[in-house]
């Protein structure tokens, strides 16, 4: 009898694919929206609510405070209890908590609303990619996440032009650029009907007659359009593995998966926070060197739209050089950015650069997004990805902190050039201590 992975690795990129890609994407296209919007509103909400420089920071980090204990927790919940479920109830929080945070008018009630929105957008975005690469073979799985997580790209400009037409349109309009990211709710209807459960989960937990009904659904969408599948052949049967009572006991921390979780985690950590201290603050470091607070907004469009071809960059060269030494280049190219920003002499040299460090960011994100999934067999692939999502928001809760305190003192080059530090570290983590994954199936990694 054919096992599942077989029967997935012999299945060409086919409607349903493309089907999931889309979905999959919309999702991190709002939660790239929501990350993004509060760069936009910060600088508003310092003069209507009189924020000193730690507040304002806290207000800039309560998303990622939130999307710590959504990630960790959607990652034990998805490989107890299955994908689908994680993702769709993630989102309903998502977008009923950012709703509430376009109503308050108290400092308080703000932070609380946006930490519960980070609780939904962490756990969405924490058991997507792990989710979705269980569908794909291992030819173009790389380059598939890759992909996927491109729509992040859209979010972020959607949000810079958000920020740039509505939020200085009068008092209220960071409350309406804020309700704007709560239209998501109308894809759930979308995600019940369109999304199976994860047949390389089910099959893992021992529910093998409920993955093969998913996989013959899925096999008979593509030989509807014309498609002949060849032989199921080549693979080994995969072991059956019972999910551990305790998810975050033996199984992810034995001494078969250490290596794996050491380079995610460190490499989650430095991209996530140089990632967030660049994005959340942008606007305000454009506003610090002169610039008006529209021109700044217009600038972030230019810069947030320089991630697409960095993403895209990404999904074409990772299954060409391979997974560590597309990340390891893109990390370079931010750290020589970073640097660039740091010695900028004029407001055009600074948009180049950060253009660039924009499209390097996103370059390594989504070959990282890519990588994560193939370091953990598949019943700890949810757990290990958001495990290391998680890590990587202790980051993204800090460094804007960091920011806001250290800017007065050591200037933008200051900031730049200790964010290059930290992305050439995990340049060097990967590089050296990263396993090979790619063309390999999920069942041999």
């Amino acid at each position: 009898m054919s096992t599942i992975g077989q029967r997935i690795e012999r299945l060409p990129f086919s409607r349903f694919h493309l089907v999931l890609l889309l979905i999959g994407g919309a999702g991190y296209t709002f939660d790239g929206l929501d990350s993004a919007i509060i760069a936009f509103v910060l600088p508003v909400l310092k003069t209507q609510w009189a924020l000193s420089g730690a507040r304002l920071g806290l207000v800039g980090s309560a998303t990622y405070i939130g999307f710590f204990f959504g990630a960790l927790g959607a990652g034990a919940v998805g490989d107890r209890f299955g994908r689908r479920g994680v993702m769709m109830g993630a989102l309903a929080v998502f977008c009923v908590a950012s709703g509430i945070s376009a109503l308050v008018s108290s400092y308080p009630a703000f932070l609380a609303s946006r930490i519960l929105a980070g609780l939904g957008t962490g756990a969405e975005s924490a058991i997507v990619a792990p989710y979705l690469s269980e569908f794909v073979a291992a030819r173009y799985r790389g380059a598939f996440v890759s992909a996927l997580a491109a729509f992040f790209s859209c979010g972020f400009v959607a949000a810079a032009v958000i920020g740039w037409i509505v939020v200085p349109s009068g008092p209220a309009g960071w409350r309406e650029a804020i309700g704007l990211t709560a239209l998501p709710v109308l894809a759930l209807l979308w995600w019940r009907r369109r999304l199976p459960e994860s047949p390389r989960w089910l099959e893992s937990i021992g529910r093998p007659d409920e993955a093969a009904r998913v996989m013959s659904g899925i096999e008979a969408q593509i030989a509807a359009r014309g498609t002949v599948l060849g032989p199921v052949s080549g693979l080994p049967e995969p072991a059956i593995l019972p999910v551990p009572v305790l998810p975050y006991g033996g199984g992810l921390l034995s001494a078969r998966h250490r290596r794996g979780l050491f380079v995610a985690w460190t490499v989650w950590l430095c991209l996530t926070a140089s990632y967030y201290a660049v994005f959340t603050w942008m606007p305000s470091l454009l506003i610090a060197r002169g610039m008006t607070m529209a021109h700044s907004f217009g600038f972030s469009i230019l810069i947030y739209a320089a991630q697409l071809p960095g993403y895209l960059l990404a999904s074409a060269l990772i299954e060409v050089i391979g997974r560590r030494q597309t990340i390891t280049s893109f990390l370079l190219g931010c750290v020589a950015s970073g640097g660039a920003i740091s010695i900028a002499g004029s407001d055009a040299g600074v948009i180049a650069a950060a253009s660039a460090l924009s499209a390097c960011l996103s370059g390594a994100y989504g070959s990282l997004y890519a990588y994560t999934p193939e370091l953990f067999p598949t019943h700890l692939r949810a757990i290990g990805c958001g495990s290391a999502s998680a890590i990587g928001r202790l980051g993204a809760i800090v460094s804007p902190v960091l920011v806001a305190e250290a800017m007065p003192h050591i200037g933008v080059p200051g900031v730049f050039a200790a964010i290059a530090a930290t992305l050439l570290l995990g340049g060097v983590v990967v590089l050296l201590f990263g396993p090979r994954t790619e063309r390999l199936v999920l069942e041999a990694l």
